[in-house]
């Protein structure tokens, strides 16, 4: 049984998605492409930036981070970012064509003594016409209602993996403090950005009970990253087995199917990935990347190479009404992407 093209649906079962990962490649392709049609410009990708505000020193245990303080991993320590320097930040990311601004926080949950900090970056952010979205760890409702009180647009909290190999990966924080956090979110009427990670050494049964998690919550997330598992030297999964290609793949059609009116974005990991890859990958879905040389600390491709990418594909990237001036066309934004000369305001945590 697959998903209606008109509906969406929250009662996903194992035995339904495991049937979908299960079909034929082409006719999974093909039903993924369909409904993609249905809800969204098949050649229009969402692009934003990722900015860590805080890098290093997390009391929290998860396997796959170089930012986890229990691991000993190359990655500087590093105090939270002065506003200015943000808020510089993000008005480069608009200039070379993201509607979005992430910024992430290595926290276990915020302090009170942050909130101020935070909340200002994100007024500043919002005012230059992007939208917001922060990611900082758990939330406290307290805490959600003041980000969206400062005009945050979205919050990213993903799941990471399925309820039943989440204890391989993380003991720090349960399960239902991270739908918690979720709960949060929504009640303080944010949009949720949620996802999860792929490659953990996780079975494929497990990558099936993860997206059923995502697409049975109601609402379902307006954004839903798929990583690819960045192995990083000093962490415990630096030496897990290779996750295959199509595999992940798979997990962005059927998530599309199951996610029709999500932006499904093609997140950590496109570093490795080839652009052959890449657009099979659009292919399935995805409508929603990353711009920028990092991704907290991860590699990601520069923005160069996804915008030579995009025109070999004929893709153009959204817009957002705040970032059309004056009935500028989306060909002008890209040809101002002129010089690559952004390292020294995106931290470069390696």
């Amino acid at each position: 049984m697959t998903s209606s093209l008109e509906n969406i649906r929250h009662d996903w079962t194992l035995e339904e998605v495991n049937a979908l990962f299960n079909k034929p490649f082409n006719d999974l392709m093909f039903e993924a492409q369909t409904v993609h049609r249905q809800h969204f410009n098949a050649n229009e990708v969402q692009v934003s930036t990722l900015l860590s505000i805080k890098t290093g020193a997390c009391p929290e245990d998860c396997k796959y981070c170089s930012q986890s303080a229990r691991y000993k991993t190359d990655i500087e320590k590093e105090r939270l970012m002065e506003v200015e320097k943000v808020l510089e930040a993000a008005q480069k990311a608009k200039a070379q064509g993201s509607t979005r601004f992430c910024m992430g926080a290595a926290w276990r949950n915020p302090k009170e003594r942050d909130m101020p900090y935070v909340t200002e970056m994100v007024k500043g952010v919002k005012a230059l016409g992007l939208e917001t979205c922060m990611t900082l760890g758990m939330l406290s409702k307290e805490q959600a209602h003041s980000l969206q009180e400062a005009g945050l647009d979205y919050y990213n909290h993903n799941l990471d993996t399925s309820p039943e190999h989440y204890n391989q990966i993380i003991t720090t924080r349960t399960y239902q403090d991270r739908l918690d956090t979720l709960d949060n979110v929504r009640s303080a009427g944010m949009k949720v950005c949620s996802g999860g990670i792929v490659g953990l050494g996780e079975k494929a049964n497990d990558r099936a009970s993860l997206l059923a998690q995502l697409a049975n919550l109601t609402p379902q997330p307006e954004s839903v990253p798929i990583n690819m598992l960045v192995k990083i030297d000093g962490t415990p999964l630096a030496e897990v087995a290779e996750l295959d290609d199509f595999d992940f793949i798979r997990c962005i059609a059927v998530a599309r199917i199951m996610m029709p009116k999500s932006h499904v974005r093609l997140s950590a990991g496109r570093e490795a990935m080839n652009e052959q890859m890449q657009a099979m990958c659009f292919l399935a879905g995805a409508n929603s990347i990353f711009y920028g040389c990092k991704l907290l600390t991860a590699a990601n491709p520069e923005t160069n190479a996804d915008i030579a990418l995009f025109e070999k594909l004929g893709i153009n990237t959204e817009t957002i009404e705040s970032l059309v001036d004056d009935g500028q066309e989306e060909k002008q934004i890209q040809a101002a992407i002129i010089e690559k000369e952004n390292e020294d305001l995106f931290y470069n945590a390696g």
